[in-house]
C-alpha cells in the first residue's frame, strides 16, 4: 500500500527511538504525473531534483554521547518515488537512541535507505556543528511579482490565467513570488513557499502569472507535485523556449522540501536557506 492515505500523515504515531528503515513510506510519482499527461514510459519534459533539509537529526556515538547534524538529501526527479515527509521525520527520529560508529557510517546509512525508498541514488550530505557558521541565508533573485496590485478570487489552480505575448521580442526573465501556498494532500494543513520562475521566451503576462500562483491557495498536493504542475502549466500555456521552476517551502516537522525542475542545462540551485525557512 503506497497511496498517500495509507501513510502516517494525519494519524497518531508511536515515535520509535531506535533505527528502523521500514518507517520510510514511498509514494510513486506516476499517479500525479499522469494527471499532468505524463504517462509511464514517455520521456519527462523536465529534469531536476528535490532538495530536502533535515534540521532535527541526532544519534549516539559508540560511547553513548549524542551527536547532531543537519542533513541535506538530494533526490533526482527521475526517481520513481517520493518519500512522505512524516514518515521521513519518524525515520530520522528512530536514530535518536541508536549508536552509530561514525559520521561517515551515518551518512552511508541515510544514503542506502533513502535510495532504496526513492528507487534511485539519493545524495546525502551532513553538516556538523563546527560547520554551521558557514551556512548561508539568501533570498531568491528575480523580479518580485508581489509588487503588483491585483484583484483575484481564484483559489484553485487555473492555468487559463497564464498567457504570453508571442508578438513581442523574446526575453530572458527571472520572476519570483512569496505568495505560493498550497495544502497537504492528506491532512489539508497549509504549506507555505516562495517560487522562482526562470524562462526564455515570449514575455509572460506578470499579473496573470501572479494570479495563477495565488490560485494554488486551496489546492491539495505535495510540494513536488505542485512544482511539476506549475512547470507543465507554464510550459503549455506560454510555450517558453527554456523554463526552470524552483520552490523553497517553509519547514514542517524539522524538514523543508525544495523542488527544482528545468528543461535546459543549468546549475542546480545552491540550496541557500530563505528567511522564512
Amino acid at each position: 500500500m503506497t497511496q498517500p492515505e495509507h501513510s502516517p500523515l494525519g494519524k497518531p504515531s508511536a515515535y520509535k527511538t531506535e533505527y528502523d528503515a521500514s518507517l520510510l513510506f514511498p509514494i510513486p510519482r506516476l499517479a500525479k504525473r499522469e494527471e499532468l499527461g505524463l504517462h509511464q514510459g514517455s520521456a519527462l519534459p523536465f529534469f531536476g531534483v528535490d532538495m530536502w533539509n533535515a534540521y532535527e537529526l541526532s544519534w549516539l556515538n559508540m560511547k553513548g554521547k549524542p551527536q547532531v547534524a543537519l542533513a541535506t538529501c538530494i533526490v533526482p526527479a527521475d526517481t520513481p518515488n517520493i518519500v512522505e515527509s512524516k514518515s521521513f521525520k519518524l525515520y530520522l527520529n528512530s536514530f535518536n537512541q541508536t549508536r552509530i560508529a561514525s559520521v561517515e557510517a551515518m551518512q552511508q546509512l541515510l544514503h542506502q535507505d533513502l535510495s532504496e525508498a526513492c528507487g534511485g541514488p539519493v545524495q546525502v550530505r551532513l553538516t556538523l556543528p563546527e560547520q554551521f557558521g558557514t551556512l548561508k541565508m539568501r533570498e531568491l533573485d528575480g523580479l518580485l511579482l508581489d509588487r503588483l496590485d491585483i484583484d483575484t478570487d481564484i483559489y484553485s489552480p487555473a492555468p487559463e490565467l497564464l498567457h504570453a505575448n508571442h508578438d513581442e521580442t523574446i526575453v530572458e526573465e527571472v520572476l519570483i513570488s512569496h505568495l505560493l501556498k498550497s495544502n497537504c494532500l492528506v491532512t489539508g494543513q497549509p504549506d507555505w513557499g516562495s517560487v522562482q520562475i526562470r524562462y526564455v521566451g515570449a514575455p509572460i503576462d506578470q499579473e496573470g502569472l501572479l494570479k495563477y500562483l495565488i490560485s494554488f491557495r486551496n489546492h491539495n498536493e505535495f510540494h513536488e507535485q505542485c512544482v511539476e504542475r506549475i512547470f507543465m502549466d507554464v510550459q503549455r500555456q506560454c510555450k517558453p523556449v527554456k523554463l526552470a521552476v524552483y520552490a523553497r517551502y517553509t519547514r514542517r516537522g524539522g524538514l523543508d522540501i525544495n523542488p527544482f525542475r528545468t528543461n535546459f542545462n543549468t546549475p542546480w540551485p545552491d540550496n541557500a536557506r530563505n528567511a522564512r525557512q
